[in-house]
């Protein structure tokens, strides 16, 4: 694992770490945390994905939204295969979202645990009690580890896995916590929410296929979703086609 990184800031706020993807949710998730008080981390993954250029905008929200630092964490979570996010098959145009109730195949094996671990180990070293993830399990894709039980239980083995959640379980009181703030949101509701903390959504990439110049195939379950969400917010998606 390689991290590359910015020189954080000092300040008095509590630290959080954020995960952040460069999408729609991981951006408005972050405005969210740093609209509550919160010192925020962003960690970013370069795990073998085809859409990299959701690393560039993810360096560009951490900047405009105002992280005091953004890392980039590098793993080969294509060494798992099965994701056609990885590697092997094509990414999938032209579903049915609203209505499909298979885990497609750009469902990655273990992805969000593996994330959200790093965010702990990270959040340990920082001192920090708060995470963040951008899940949702509303309009999404129907990914097992978006849902609100698998958030509730990493929680949980936070606390019960680390050196800082026995310590502070010693005193009483649960040491990490793991917010989730679209979890029970619509698109459309995450648009607008982003459009009163001032996300610029032209920073961010939702898509599963974009194009060399990362321009978004319109086609892909996250295009779509995406969409969807920005046509029932009223809004226009400034990286729209």
């Amino acid at each position: 694992m390689h991290l590359s990184s910015m020189p954080v800031h000092d300040a008095i706020a509590p630290p959080a770490v954020v995960l952040l993807s460069g999408g729609l949710d991981s951006a408005v998730t972050l405005a969210w945390m740093v609209s509550r008080g919160f010192r925020c981390v962003a960690l970013s993954f370069d795990y073998g994905q085809r859409h990299r250029h959701e690393l560039l905008c993810a360096s560009r929200v951490a900047a405009a939204l105002g992280a005091v630092e953004h890392r980039v964490a590098r793993i080969d979570l294509g060494a798992f295969g099965g994701s056609a996010l990885t590697s092997g098959p094509p990414v999938p145009k032209d579903r049915d979202v609203e209505h499909a109730h298979d885990i497609p195949v750009t469902y990655v094996p273990a992805r969000n645990a593996v994330f959200l671990t790093m965010a702990m180990g990270l959040a340990e070293t920082l001192d920090a009690r708060d995470l963040a993830i951008g899940v949702n399990a509303l309009d999404y894709s129907g990914y097992p580890d978006c849902r609100p039980e698998f958030v509730q239980a990493f929680e949980r083995l936070a606390n019960l896995g680390t050196k800082a959640g026995v310590e502070a379980a010693a005193r009483g009181e649960p040491w990490f916590h793991v917010h989730a703030p679209l979890q029970s949101m619509t698109k459309a509701q995450i648009v607008r929410l982003g459009t009163e903390l001032g996300v610029d959504f032209g920073l961010t990439s939702s898509c599963y296929d974009p194009s060399p110049d990362g321009r978004p195939c319109g086609r892909c379950d996250a295009c779509l979703l995406r969409a969807k969400g920005f046509a029932e917010a009223g809004a226009r998606d400034p990286v729209a086609r």
